[in-house]
């Protein structure tokens, strides 16, 4: 028997890079678009995300948090290339594309699983590197096979292949995006060239998912244990179909809970909260909390982990390495070393994320590139001072034995 689903929401994040030297361009051209404009936010309305990130991190991804109303309104008085130029000196901005009304899809003429795109940002971090956010919403989200069957199906639409064969014959079909192609090409007028990422080695067909999910109390509750669902919570955590029957290796992905009726999976495919409505909470502050402060923080993590790639692709480059190496250190003190958040889960939260996108490793490797760099670097200079110092020696002694020679002279 399916499980009945209270509430549902998938996020897709699609990371790309911005080329070198060209962000403040790629700002403007967001400016430009009329269907896209800066996230502002305010202390008093996002409350909850000012005061679960630090200040240091809070400046990092939230820049307009000081912008206040005076500021805001000389900005936008001023002329758009002067507003990029500005914009692209913060360390982020985000961008909210506008859905006149929610972008609705359907897959699969049989099975008939309706979906909408009920918010789409593009989060621009100033090095280049960038995400595009995708929520959606199943509509006919109370079999859970459908939810399944959708984030298994939807996190490879941007594949070269997704228009041919297709997961039991599924296919997008939306009133603004009349065909798979045309859903591809949006994304693309987005993110640009895949190039860059494609130099980092950044998977850019697959989705990174981000997924919520409340069952229904009656699957799980203190009668009927997580159990007896639990092979549900592994296909939901693997992003797998709902006729999946081959076996499945639990140990690919990471659980976390802190509360009674909630599982968190956290994986190299993405992050999902499997709930059930026995609590409250579970479809009420969660769903809210999940979806802003602990969805940046994951953000976050993805950013750090795609920008020490980053570096340690500059390092290859000799004349990039001086440059570099003041990146890294800037990197180390003002965002590596940080704590994010004095909030007890999200300190937890971030920590599992860490391991799961094995960022001590990526960054010890980075380490290891800078003091290998650094000691050549060293060693260069001395040899170069040893010159200097050798030609001044002989310099000098050349012209002691003249002037010994013109003295005996």
């Amino acid at each position: 028997m399916d499980l009945k689903i209270n509430y549902q929401y998938t996020y897709f994040i699609h990371p790309f890079v911005i080329k070198d030297g060209k962000y403040q361009k790629y700002i403007l051209k967001m400016l430009r678009d009329k269907n896209c404009k800066l996230k502002i936010f305010e202390k008093e309305k996002d409350l909850r995300m000012y005061k679960y990130f630090l200040p240091k991190t809070r400046e990092f991804l939230f820049s307009s948090f000081g912008f206040g109303n005076s500021k805001l309104k000389k900005l936008e008085e001023l002329p758009i290339e002067t507003r990029a130029a500005i914009l692209s000196k913060y360390p982020c901005n985000i961008f909210e594309y506008t859905v006149k009304k929610d972008i609705q899809g359907k897959i699969d003429d049989k099975k008939g699983i309706f979906f909408n795109i009920t918010k789409i940002e593009v989060i621009c971090f100033y090095t280049g590197i960038s995400f595009l956010v995708i929520k959606t919403n199943v509509e006919d989200y109370y079999n859970f096979s459908n939810i399944l069957n959708f984030n298994y199906k939807f996190r490879d639409i941007n594949q070269d292949i997704s228009s041919l064969e297709n997961y039991d014959n599924i296919r997008l079909q939306t009133g603004n995006f009349s065909d798979i192609e045309t859903f591809k090409e949006f994304i693309r007028n987005i993110t640009g060239s895949n190039i860059e990422a494609m130099k980092l080695d950044i998977d850019s067909e697959k989705f990174l998912t981000y997924s919520y999910v409340c069952v229904d109390q009656e699957a799980w509750n203190e009668t009927n244990e997580f159990e007896s669902i639990k092979h549900n919570f592994i296909k939901y955590a693997n992003i797998l179909p709902a006729d999946n029957s081959r076996e499945i290796k639990e140990e690919k992905i990471i659980t976390f809970s802190k509360w009674k009726y909630v599982k968190l999976a956290l994986s190299k495919l993405g992050v999902t909260l499997f709930s059930s409505s026995k609590d409250m909470n579970n479809y009420t502050i969660l769903p809210e909390e999940y979806e802003n402060q602990y969805l940046y923080t994951y953000i976050l993590n993805l950013y750090k982990k795609i920008y020490l790639k980053k570096l340690q692709f500059k390092f290859k480059d000799p004349k990039q390495v001086k440059n570099t190496r003041k990146e890294f250190i800037d990197f180390t003190k003002n965002l590596w070393i940080q704590e994010i958040t004095e909030d007890e889960i999200g300190t937890a939260l971030n920590h599992i994320m860490q391991d799961v996108l094995e960022l001590e490793k990526i960054y010890g490797e980075t380490k290891n590139k800078y003091d290998i760099l650094y000691k050549e670097l060293n060693i260069e200079n001395n040899r170069k001072s040893t010159i200097v110092i050798t030609l001044i020696l002989v310099a000098s002694l050349i012209f002691n034995v003249l002037n010994f020679i013109a003295l005996i002279k």
